[in-house]
């Protein structure tokens, strides 16, 4: 079981970054995934989450209205579009998994995780 985020950069306060979290050796059909960013002595934060059943999505209130998480199961891939970009979402993003599908927002809520990306936002 094997998570990889990629698509992170620097980028200019306004401007837009798309995440992508590619999985191997399982489906990510089935499983919640999660999104979490972290910044030097900062504990990691859930940015955003989508249920692989209906139970839809979170947004942490920081990144609604400007983030959107979806989902290609054929590509067996879950995307982060990330617009409006602040200085403030500067950090190291991570994508996450695990087979309890419900909305999970922890990291304790999560077994299967990728290395991060990080996204720097400044002019």
């Amino acid at each position: 079981v094997q998570l990889q985020a990629f698509g992170g950069g620097l980028v200019q306060p306004g401007g837009s970054l798309r995440l992508s979290c590619a999985a191997s050796g399982f489906t990510l059909d089935g499983y919640v995934i999660g999104w979490f960013r972290q910044v030097p002595g900062k504990e990691r934060e859930g940015v955003s989450c989508e249920s692989s059943s209906s139970l839809g999505t979170y947004y942490a209130d920081s990144v609604k209205g400007r983030f959107t998480i979806s989902r290609d199961n054929a590509k067996n891939t879950v995307y982060l579009q990330m617009n409006s970009l602040k200085p403030e979402d500067t950090g190291v993003y991570y994508c996450a998994g695990d087979s309890r599908d419900k909305i999970a927002t922890l990291v304790l809520d999560y077994d299967y995780w990728g290395r991060g990306t990080l996204v720097t936002v400044s002019s």
